[in-house]
């Protein structure tokens, strides 16, 4: 890396969720480990990055994405896609599946400079063609599913369970789920759930299966399902967090409605974890969708920063069980780190509603102590 093997980054703030740390200073690297972080660059520092209008934060964790080399209809190359964006690690939501999740494991997880996860598909097919993955209930296999936890434990965080009108066509999804939490038991692994629409399954009804621990995404929709009405949040949804049920945005092509979460924060119900729901068409569409975009648009509607860094650093390491690692800038926890700066510009969600605001944009990633160009 350099002749004394340290580097360091300097930046006008500092944000450390985990510890505390919130002000200007310098993080010292030596090899995958951060070494430490102060006020200023030691002398024995070999290189100097400086970034005095920036912002350090460990890397970014996005909990509900797309990464996959193949195997996946909306799976997106995570050291292209996500990576060189601010993003360190990533979890996927069900790209997988028990058919699937040998050769994932193979071409994805460790073959990706990017750490990934997944939250294995309980469905066999996993996301693998354009049909939804329960439209054949058959496809959601206990049997199948828990066998390929237990073969690749190391890397499958839980079980992705999407009961949506289009995932699971005319297959019952109260069936799916009393599958998925099955599958889930016998694993001792948490549900990464999307919903249903209340008219066909009442969300009360939804939220009351769910167990300490699940999460529940794509929480700032406003169709076909929403989490306020009148302006404030529902009751079954403060009773699910009130249980220990958590929940994530998962901003995807169709996802977020700055009403709904200005609404929702306003009543002081902020997400648990802010995603991108990265995938293959956001790519195609040619404008950049990333975690520091996403993370403006909280901002915009009413999250405070200091909540926004955490719900993509502290919390969503905890919730993956990797505290200790990633998610930090805590001396000994890996070299993963992120550098943001600001600009002004308009912010988009789902249905073109806009609000002006300060866009985060990615100036520096380094993933396990090397800086990713």
């Amino acid at each position: 890396m350099n002749s004394t093997g340290e580097l360091c980054i300097r930046t006008g703030r500092l944000f450390d969720a985990a510890s505390g740390v919130d002000g200007p200073g310098c993080a010292v690297v030596r090899g995958d480990r951060i070494v430490s972080v102060g006020d200023d660059a030691p002398a024995e520092a070999g290189r100097v990055l400086e970034f005095p209008a920036g912002v350090l934060l460990p890397g970014l964790i996005d909990l509900h994405a797309h990464p996959a080399v193949s195997g996946s209809v909306f799976g997106v190359d995570p050291d292209a896609g996500l990576l060189a964006r601010g993003t360190t690690t990533v979890l996927s939501q069900g790209d997988a599946g028990a058919e699937g999740i040998d050769d994932y494991v193979r071409t994805t997880i460790e073959a990706s400079q990017t750490r990934v996860r997944l939250a294995i598909n309980l469905s066999r097919i996993g996301e693998s063609t354009g049909r939804g993955c329960f439209e054949v209930l058959d496809d959601a296999d206990i049997d199948a599913c828990v066998g390929a936890v237990e073969r690749h434990d190391d890397v499958i965080w839980g079980i992705a369970v999407n009961v949506s009108n289009h995932a699971c066509g005319g297959s019952d999804p109260r069936e799916v789920l009393r599958r998925g939490l099955a599958a889930a038991e016998r694993t001792g692994r948490p549900i990464l759930y999307g919903m249903r629409r209340p008219e066909d399954w009442p969300l009360a009804e939804q939220l009351e299966l769910l167990r300490p621990g699940d999460v529940v995404t794509y929480c700032f929709r406003w169709r076909p399902h929403c989490i306020v009405e009148n302006g404030r949040m529902l009751d079954c949804v403060r009773e699910a967090r009130e249980r220990g049920v958590l929940f994530d945005v998962g901003h995807g092509m169709a996802s977020f409605s700055f009403e709904v979460a200005e609404a929702a924060i306003t009543d002081g119900f902020v997400p648990d974890t802010i995603s991108t729901d990265l995938q293959l068409a956001h790519v195609e569409s040619g404008a950049v969708h990333d975690l520091p975009l996403v993370m403006s648009k909280l901002r915009a509607a009413g999250m405070a920063d200091g909540d926004v860094f955490a719900a993509v650093t502290r919390r969503p390491a905890e919730i993956l069980g990797l505290g200790d690692e990633i998610g930090t800038l805590a001396a000994g926890a890996c070299a993963d780190l992120t550098v943001l700066e600001e600009a002004e510009g308009v912010l988009a969600d789902c249905d073109g509603v806009e609000r002006r605001g300060v866009k985060w944009l990615p100036v520096l990633t380094m993933r396990a102590g090397e800086v990713v160009e």
